[in-house]
This record gives structure tokens, sequence and C-alpha cells, in this order.
């Protein structure tokens, strides 16, 4: 009975330390989401500061270094083009999920959506969006 059990408790060991071994370590890797480039206006993309990120609010950085995996950021939008007519209170911040690889940089900004006249409380006049993607080698820092 007592090798039984022992036998068991070996095989639930192996099974625990065999699924912690699959896990990949992603501690050193991570990805890049980026505010610091001037996108095109003549695409209509204008530049975007962050205000919250994964729920926090935060202080507008150039870069964001960050594990893989989703991250929600809160825009505010910085347009200016000169059809927009909304009031203050329609330009409000708005969401975007990116789902983060490890060596990607990701440039972030606000669209602007050009198919109508926005005037008042339209708030629908801009999206966020990720307008550049591209390979970036990212590590985190070393530890001192």
């Amino acid at each position: 009975m007592k090798s039984a059990i022992s036998a068991l408790s070996l095989s639930v060991l192996a099974v625990l330390v065999s699924g912690c071994a699959s896990q990949p370590d992603t501690s050193n890797q991570c990805g890049i989401v980026a505010t610091y480039m001037e996108p095109d206006p003549e695409a209509n993309i204008y530049r975007a500061v962050v205000t919250h990120l994964d729920g926090k609010p935060v202080i507008s950085q150039p870069n964001y270094r960050l594990n893989p995996g989703k991250h929600t950021f809160i825009l505010a939008e910085l347009i200016d083009a000169p059809s927009l007519k909304v009031k203050l209170s329609a330009r409000t911040p708005k969401e975007l999920t990116i789902s983060v690889e490890h060596n990607e940089r990701y440039h972030i900004g606000a669209k602007f959506n050009v198919d109508k006249v926005y005037r008042g409380d339209d708030s629908g006049f801009w999206q966020p969006e990720v307008w550049l993607q591209e390979s970036y080698e990212c590590e985190f820092p070393a530890p001192l």
C-alpha cells in the first residue's frame, strides 16, 4: 500500500514538474508600444496620448516596454485637422487593446475618419489604431 501511494505521489509530482517545464520563460521577453513618431496626417493619422495602461493611469511616455500578451490602452487624440468642428465634450478618450508580441514594436495613433463632416457632440470622428508594426529587438534591462 505504501509503495502504491509513493508511486502515485511520484506520478503527480512528475506531471506537475513537466507542466512547469513546458511553460516558456517570458520574463526577459518584451515588445514596445510607441507614441513618439509623428504619423502621416496625409493618411489622416494623428498623434495620441496614452492616459491609462491596463486600467491604471500613466504619465504619457514615448515608449512602453511590455511583457508579451494583451495590453489595453486608453488614448486621447491630438487631431488638429481644420475640418474637425466637434465640441470639446465630444473629444473623449477611447480604448485600444494590443496583443504585444516579443521583439515587435507597435506605433499607435488616432485615425481621423474623414468620411463625413463631424460637428457638435459626435465622438465618432476618430478611432485609435496601430498605424505601423515593425520588428524590433527588445529585451528588458539586466538586473543590477
